[in-house]
């Protein structure tokens, strides 16, 4: 199959008309029509009907359309491959208010001649190692438990050691504490809306909850995260867990308070997570960095769960 040909028929797809392809491609009208007409002979379809409006998609062209598309991705990754220094790092973040999203950040700005491409998933953690063994992400953060099969091409090394604090409202019973311990917890509820029935966060939460004997109520709210802190900032009992890197933005009226927990810390572990031979440059830049600020937060006394994983292949 002639390679030019597929990603020609993507980019009529994509561009609605011939003429248009061919000016993205840098060719003319006419080595378009040669090229879509030469995958066709070799495929024994119509992948275009053309009209006055342009050129529509034959059943055998929509079938084909996805396979088409997969095609020019693994190209383009396969010569990324060999030429990273030239494209972005693709990282994902999970989400973009936790503890993960500030430190690119601050990396970005230490090393601005690094270029970065930040994603967000949403995925568990097998489903991001997947992405980055099929090349979708070069490098993704996740909690990494001791029972997870990890495909061989991949390596992971725990870099992240984030702290947990309490967010409570101003009339809540620890509104003015400098600080609690896990052991104050107990019998307390902790309301974590819309937390993961499943995978790793849900795995960190469940043996928290029997390990202090708090209890977790992951009861989702109908309304947007700001109903949420609204929703504590007015009550004298509802609080919430948040990561000490986790960016929250609420308005003065609502004086909420973040309280550390400590003796011990409750810490969620954090792994980088990549393709062993993955050449990107930037790579050894972004484990060098993360590596000295996971440095900087060892040494107090802190509880992570029995699953977690400290594995640097």
């Amino acid at each position: 199959m002639d390679f030019n040909g597929v990603r020609t028929f993507v980019a009529v797809v994509d561009a609605g008309q011939f003429q248009d392809a061919a000016v993205g491609l840098g060719i003319t009208q006419q080595g378009v029509s040669k090229r879509v007409a030469g995958l066709e002979k070799y495929l024994g379809v119509r992948l275009f009907a053309r009209t006055a409006r342009g050129a529509e998609l034959t059943v055998e062209g929509r079938a084909f359309l996805p396979h088409a598309r997969e095609l020019v991705r693994v190209a383009e990754r396969a010569e990324a491959s060999v030429r990273s220094g030239g494209r972005a790092l693709r990282v994902d973040v999970v989400a973009r208010r936790i503890v993960m999203s500030g430190l690119l950040q601050e990396f970005h700005r230490r090393h601005p001649e690094v270029e970065l491409e930040v994603l967000t998933l949403d995925a568990d953690v097998e489903e991001a190692i997947a992405a980055v063994e099929n090349g979708t992400v070069d490098v993704t953060f996740h909690a990494v438990p001791l029972g997870l099969r990890v495909p061989g091409a991949i390596s992971t090394r725990r870099v992240i050691d984030e702290a947990h604090q309490l967010l409570v409202g101003p009339r809540h019973p620890f509104a003015d504490a400098r600080f609690i311990t896990p052991a104050q917890l107990a019998g307390h509820r902790i309301w974590m809306p819309g937390l993961p029935t499943r995978g790793e966060v849900a795995d960190y939460f469940d043996e928290l909850s029997t390990t202090f004997g708090v209890t977790i109520d992951t009861r989702a709210s109908m309304f947007a995260k700001e109903a949420v802190l609204e929703d504590i900032a007015n009550s004298a009992e509802l609080t919430m867990l948040i990561g000490e890197g986790t960016r929250y933005l609420w308005p003065d009226s609502y004086d909420l308070r973040r309280v550390p927990v400590r003796n011990p810390s409750l810490v969620y572990p954090m792994s980088m997570i990549w393709r062993t031979d993955n050449r990107h440059p930037a790579l050894e830049e972004l484990r060098a960095y993360l590596d000295t600020r996971r440095a900087a937060a060892t040494g107090a006394e802190v509880w992570t769960p029995r699953w977690a994983r400290d594995r640097s292949d």
